[in-house]
Parts: structure tokens; sequence; C-alpha cells
């Protein structure tokens, strides 16, 4: 029902514009400056049968695929902010691939 009346009275809206904001990096501004074994955190920005994408703070969000989620990560929703590791990046097709750094 709270969606439903957030869309009367903001016709439109993406409900994920209401979550929190990917935390920046100064040296991390596109693509380019993204190399493997680089570890950033990321912002959950929508949750798939394959995986997860998340904000990384460049216009491509990053795949974190459901074979990189740990059983015992539990369920993420968006919203969620996680570290990651970047795995690849392939700027000629606009996909980052990512793994899920277990922080002790």
């Amino acid at each position: 029902m709270r969606d439903i009346f957030e869309q009367i009275i903001r016709p439109g809206r993406d409900p994920r514009k209401d979550t929190p904001l990917p935390i920046l990096r100064s040296d991390v501004l596109s693509m380019e400056d993204l190399k493997p074994g680089m570890r950033l955190k990321g912002t959950v920005r929508n949750v798939v049968d394959f995986g997860v994408f998340l904000d990384i703070g460049v216009k491509q969000d990053g795949l974190l695929h459901r074979s990189q989620i740990p059983s015992g990560g539990g369920i993420l929703q968006v919203g969620d902010i996680l570290e990651v590791e970047i795995v690849s990046v392939e700027p000629d097709r606009g996909r980052i691939s990512l793994t899920w750094v277990k922080v002790p």
C-alpha cells in the first residue's frame, strides 16, 4: 500500500533512488579506472535470479553473480552495502564482474 501511495504522490518514482548512495572513491571515476583485484564498497541496486547488481561509483553497475554469493550470505536486498573485489572489467561490453569479500 505504501508503494501505491508513493506512486500517487510522486508518479514515475524509482524506489531505488531512495536507497543510500554508494561509497565513492576519489580514484575511481570511470570503468577505465577499475582493475582486477581492486576492492570497493557497493550498494545493491537490483536483485535478479542470476545475481545482484551493485552501484560501485561508476556509470555501469557491477554484477555479483549468484555463484559468488556464499550460501551463508543471507538474503540480499536493495540498499545493502557490500565489500566486493573486481574480478574482470570489459569496458567495450559494459560489464563489470565482482566477487564478494568476506569481512572478518
